[in-house]
């Protein structure tokens, strides 16, 4: 799950020296704690001293998460001035950024960037570095100037009150007012600020930042966010959604045939309803009367794709799916509440959103345990969150790294006896050969892959499961083998992988100052502090190591090419943003891999609804089958990235036009 599309936005942030800023807080600290999903994961604070803000802010996710310390200054208008930052970023990357704006110049720079632009004094530079502080400096300058405020490097930030609330915690009262900031990313973010305009709290189902001693807050304001945000998307699925009166008919399109991977010319397709009724040659197929007739012209028609392994946040993610053309998802781990709601509301197309499936987590305690889904440190617990998750319509259980090795083989049972799969990461002090043996039906990750051979790496919770590949991965021989053994057993075991390329390519290959290759092809589409954060960089790279990293990738690419010639089923997963357009990277990885075209078209539609049992009902157009389609101007079976090229996408009869829910997240066409 990548924090850095979480609720932690940066809005401006300035550091200090890590030793000098810790000796200078003062009694009247704001201490805030961070959680994820509910439970404690770091810390915040932010003083005031000698008109400077200073901050200090740090979390553990997983082995991963910033440290970063600093001071702000503001000028005579509530504009900060000037910031400099050090400390480390999310994948321990350095962190060492400053802006200062004097004599009507704005001069910048960090890890990824540098630049100058006039400044006036009242535009507001936005970090490159995640953290809270200074967002009400933010809100209030936006306010001050009609709800709007010029951003730098560039873009526009806008400000609306949308809420407000009293919150009662350990005896004390205080109100709050809700503020969304629109111009940061695809949709308003929500900030909490308290009667005096000091910054209160940031907010979700997956992270927060509160003050200590109001963390049982957080559920109450969380829900008013969902509910406006609700509102929002509610709206957007009335005024997006074109619902025809009768059938919907497409006729002249190149249809591709998912079973066979082959292409029909002149076919037309009849949707009644949420099904497909009718499909055959043009001229042949009885049009019903009153039915809604578009002629694709000759453009191709493929079933609805799907992305098997997402982690669906509420709002942007389920509009960006669709108009992508996936209308099907596997959530792979999420608050085990919300995104049963999620599930439900776009099932019942109140929402724009694909159908979803959901597994869910079960990770042992520990420092490094996943922060979402269930834990369980004895079997009884095992079996019991297995249990729940069955209860509750999961179709598969997600075992995460720090489960103890001596609990899977119970998981496994307890999971198929209730007709549940079972996948994961691979579990600290286990190998992908031992947790395939011993009946998983699924493998997450292709650096999981390549850890079975590094014999020297036991301990997988860390870091270490990224760097080790990066430094040892280009050494291992796919041909030898070890390696094809390990193939063979996928195979005999009937074991499936979700090898999520598209986040491996952005870590392995993404170089600061450049433009992540994931998000080359998009990224003038995006709104511009979107943008901005594809030039960041993936993971920190020894020097030296450079070339290897990059090679360690391409056996990522081979292992999955390995998989395929020997009949392991692969479904095309993503754990990466902007959702919806990294499933279409995924698929071009799979090409670059060596896999036709054609073929990852098929194991992105039929192949996946095989693999979740749902092909009598979903991923090719049939008649009977559920009605989802996507039209596409171009021909992806001979040029993979023309699946990029959505001009309609059909999910239960209801059509959608891309470029309307591009819009309506700031997406250009």
């Amino acid at each position: 799950m990548n924090i850095r599309s979480s609720a932690f936005v940066a809005v401006t942030l300035a550091l200090v020296p890590l030793a000098r800023a810790s000796t200078q807080q003062l009694a009247d600290t704001a201490h805030y704690v961070v959680l994820f999903s509910g439970r404690p994961a770091g810390e915040y604070r932010e003083w005031w001293t000698h008109g400077e803000l200073h901050s200090y802010y740090e979390y553990n996710d997983r082995g991963r998460g910033p440290h970063q310390e600093g001071v702000l200054r503001v000028g005579p208008g509530g504009v900060p001035t000037s910031s400099s930052i050090v400390g480390h970023g999310y994948l321990k990357d350095s962190v060492d950024e400053s802006f200062t704006s004097s004599g009507g110049t704005a001069t910048w720079k960090n890890s990824s960037e540098h630049g100058t632009h006039a400044d006036d004094g009242h535009a507001y530079y936005v970090s490159s570095s995640e953290s809270p502080v200074g967002s009400q400096l933010l809100i209030k300058s936006a306010l001050a100037n009609g709800g709007k405020i010029a951003l730098l490097p560039n873009g526009e930030a806008t400000v609306v009150k949308s809420g407000e609330m009293t919150i009662t915690a350990n005896g004390k009262q205080v109100h709050v007012v809700r503020y969304d900031i629109g111009g940061l990313g695809f949709s308003p973010f929500p900030i909490w600020l308290d009667d005096s305009g000091e910054h209160f709290a940031s907010v979700s189902g997956w992270s927060s930042v509160v003050p200590a001693g109001w963390e049982s807050a957080v559920p109450a304001m969380t829900a008013a966010q969902e509910q406006a945000r609700g509102e929002r998307y509610v709206r957007l699925a009335r005024e997006l959604s074109h619902r025809p009166t009768g059938a919907l008919v497409i006729r002249g399109a190149r249809l591709f045939i998912a079973e066979s991977a082959t292409v029909k010319p002149a076919m037309t397709v009849v949707m009644n309803g949420d099904r497909i009724t009718a499909v055959g040659a043009d001229g042949k197929v009885k049009i019903p009367a009153g039915a809604t007739v578009i002629d694709a012209g000759g453009k191709m028609l493929i079933p609805g794709l799907w992305d098997m392994h997402v982690h669906v946040s509420p709002g942007d993610d389920g509009l960006m799916h669709i108009a992508a053309g996936v209308t099907n998802a596997r959530d792979m781990g999420n608050d085990t509440i919300s995104v049963l709601a999620e599930k439900r509301e776009f099932a019942a197309d109140s929402l724009i959103g694909p159908r979803l499936m959901l597994a869910g987590l079960i990770d042992g305690s520990g420092p490094y345990q996943v922060p979402t889904g269930l834990l369980a440190d004895d079997e009884a617990t095992a079996r019991r969150d297995v249990d729940w998750y069955a209860a509750h319509g999961y179709e598969q259980i997600k075992v995460y790294s720090s489960m103890k090795p001596e609990l899977v083989p119970a998981i496994i049972a307890e999971a198929h006896a209730k007709g549940l799969r079972v996948s994961g990461h691979v579990p600290a002090f286990m190998t992908a050969s031992q947790v395939v043996t011993l009946g998983f039906d699924e493998v997450q990750h292709a650096n999981m892959l390549l850890l079975n051979f590094m014999d020297t790496v036991k301990d997988t919770r860390s870091m270490a499961r990224f760097t080790a590949v990066g430094a040892a991965g280009k050494d291992l021989d796919l041909t030898s083998p070890r390696v094809r053994e390990f193939v063979a057993l996928f195979k005999s075991h009937g074991t499936d992988i979700d090898p999520t390329l598209t986040t491996f390519e952005g870590m392995f290959t993404a170089r600061p100052g450049t433009i992540d290759p994931n998000q080359a092809m998009i990224a003038e589409r995006m709104p511009p502090q979107v943008k901005r954060g594809f030039y960041a960089g993936g993971m920190p790279v020894p020097a030296g190591m450079d070339e290897r990293y990059r090679d360690a990738f391409g056996q990522m690419k081979g292992i999955v090419k390995a998989m395929y010639d020997a009949g392991v089923p692969i479904v095309a997963g993503t754990d990466n943003g902007p959702v919806g357009f990294q499933l279409l990277r995924e698929l071009e990885l799979y090409v670059q891999a060596g896999i036709p075209a054609p073929q990852v078209l098929k194991l992105a539609t039929i192949g996946s609804a095989r693999v979740m049992h749902h092909e009598s009902d979903r991923g090719s157009i049939a008649v009977g089958k559920v009605a989802d389609v996507v039209l596409i101007d171009g021909d992806p079976t001979t040029n993979i990235s023309d699946v990029r090229k959505t001009v309609m996408v059909v999910k239960d009869g209801i059509r959608f036009d891309p470029k309307e829910l591009y819009a309506a997240v700031g997406v250009r066409p």
